[in-house]
C-alpha cells in the first residue's frame, strides 16, 4: 500500500499547485520574483580567471560596435522608407481623389476579378455580371447617387478595434468629414521622425483643415545601456491645437455640481468644464521630458498612443481600402486564429479538466507574462 500512499500524495500536491496557479495574487507574486531574477548575476563571471574576464570585456566592446552598426542600418532603412513613400504618394493621392469625388475612375479601373470567378464558365460570368448590373441600376433608381465613397475613413476606424475603442458617439459626425490621412517623414539629415496628417473638409466643428501628430524617434544605442538597443524607438510625440468652434469642443464637457456652504448650510449649483472622452484627445498627448518622468497612468497612455500612431502609419494608411472592406481585418485575424483559438480551447479545457489531465504541466502556465510590455521597435516589418 506504500505506492498508493505515494500516488495520493503526488495527486494532492499537484492539485494544490493547480489551485495556486489559478490565484492571481500568487501569480503576481511569482512574476515579481521572476522579474527580480532577470539580470541578476549568477556568480559565474566572478569565478572566471582574470585573463578570461579581460577577453569577455573585449567581446562586450565588440558588441557595442555591433549596436552602433545596427543603428546605422536602421537609419538607412528609414531613408528607404522616405524614398518609397514618395513613390506611393501619387497612388494615395488618387485614392483620396476617388474618395472625395474629385476623380471618377474609368470602367477599366473599376473592373475587379474575384478569385472564385476563375472557376466559373464564361457564360456564367456574363450572367452574373448582367444580374449585378441590373441590381445596380435598380438601386440607382431607388436612391440618389452618392458622391465618392461616403464615410470612408470613419468606416475604417470603426472596423479596427484599436481605433474603434477610441471613438465616441460624438466623434462620428466629425470624422465623417475626414478626407485623407498622410504620413510625412523627416527630411534627410534631420532627426528621425514621422508626422501623421489628418485632412478634413470644411465642417461646423473646427476651422482647421489639417490636424497633425508628430512622433520623434531615436536610432542610436543609449550610452548608459548600449546592449538594450533593439532598433528605433519613439522618444516623444507632439500634437496640435484644434481651433474648435464655440460650443463644439467634444474633448470637454460641462457638468453641474452641487456645493454646500460650510457655515450657512445653503446649497448652490456650480457649472464646471471637465475633460471628455474623445478620439480627438489623440492630438493632445501627455508630454514627458528626460528630467521629469511621467507617472504610471501617463506612461500607459503614451505607450498606447505610440502603438496607435505606429499602426496608423504602418497598416492603416498603406492598406486603407482593405480595412474599409474588412479584408485586412480578416488577414490580421488569420495571423492569430490558429494560436488564439488553440489558446482559447486549451483555456476552456483547462478550466474543466486540468486536474484530471495527465499531460497538464502547471509550470508552462506559471511562466506566462502577467504584465503588459510595450515594444517601441518600429521597423520589424521592414526587415
Amino acid at each position: 500500500m506504500e505506492w498508493v500512499t505515494c500516488v495520493m500524495a503526488l495527486i494532492s500536491a499537484r492539485q494544490l499547485t493547480v489551485q495556486m496557479m489559478q490565484n492571481p495574487q500568487i501569480l503576481a507574486a511569482l512574476q515579481e520574483r521572476l522579474d527580480g531574477l532577470v539580470g541578476s548575476p549568477s556568480g559565474y563571471m566572478e569565478s572566471l580567471p582574470k585573463v578570461v574576464k579581460r577577453r569577455v570585456n573585449a567581446l562586450k566592446n565588440l558588441q557595442v560596435k555591433c549596436a552602433h552598426i545596427e543603428a546605422k542600418f536602421y537609419e538607412e532603412v528609414h531613408e528607404l522608407e522616405r524614398k518609397y513613400a514618395a513613390l506611393y504618394q501619387p497612388l494615395f493621392d488618387k485614392r483620396s481623389d476617388i474618395i472625395k469625388a474629385v476623380y471618377e475612375p474609368t470602367d477599366e479601373e473599376c473592373e475587379w476579378k474575384q478569385e472564385d470567378e476563375e472557376e466559373l464558365t464564361v457564360s456564367k460570368q456574363d450572367e452574373m455580371k448582367e444580374k449585378a448590373k441590373l441590381e445596380d441600376e435598380k438601386k440607382d433608381e431607388e436612391k440618389e447617387d452618392p458622391k465618392g465613397i461616403p464615410e470612408f475613413w470613419l468606416t475604417v476606424f470603426k472596423n479596427v478595434d484599436l481605433l474603434s475603442e477610441m471613438l465616441q458617439e460624438h466623434d462620428e459626425p466629425i470624422l465623417k468629414h475626414l478626407q485623407d490621412i498622410k504620413v510625412k517623414f523627416s527630411d534627410a539629415g534631420q532627426p528621425m521622425s514621422f508626422t501623421l496628417e489628418f485632412y478634413f473638409e470644411r465642417n461646423d466643428f473646427f476651422t482647421n483643415t489639417v490636424l497633425t501628430k508628430t512622433y520623434k524617434m531615436r536610432s542610436e544605442p543609449d550610452e548608459s545601456d548600449p546592449f538594450s538597443f533593439d532598433g528605433p524607438e519613439i522618444m516623444g510625440c507632439t500634437g496640435c491645437t484644434i481651433d474648435w468652434t464655440k460650443g463644439k469642443n467634444v474633448t470637454l464637457k460641462t457638468i453641474k455640481k452641487k456645493q454646500k456652504h460650510k457655515g450657512r448650510g445653503t446649497v448652490r449649483t456650480v457649472t464646471k468644464t471637465v475633460p471628455n472622452d474623445s478620439f480627438f484627445n489623440f492630438f493632445s498627448p501627455p508630454e514627458g521630458t528626460d528630467w521629469l518622468p511621467l507617472d504610471e497612468d501617463s506612461e500607459a497612455v503614451l505607450a498606447a498612443d505610440f502603438e496607435i500612431g505606429h499602426f496608423i502609419r504602418e497598416r492603416i494608411v498603406p492598406r486603407a481600402v482593405l480595412y474599409f472592406t474588412g479584408e485586412a481585418i480578416e488577414d490580421d485575424d488569420d495571423d492569430y486564429d490558429e494560436e488564439g483559438e488553440e489558446a482559447d480551447d486549451e483555456e476552456g479545457e483547462e478550466e474543466a479538466d486540468e486536474e484530471n489531465d495527465p499531460d497538464y504541466d502547471p509550470k508552462v502556465w506559471s511562466l506566462s507574462p502577467l504584465k503588459f510590455q510595450h515594444t517601441d521597435s518600429l521597423l520589424s516589418s521592414a526587415i
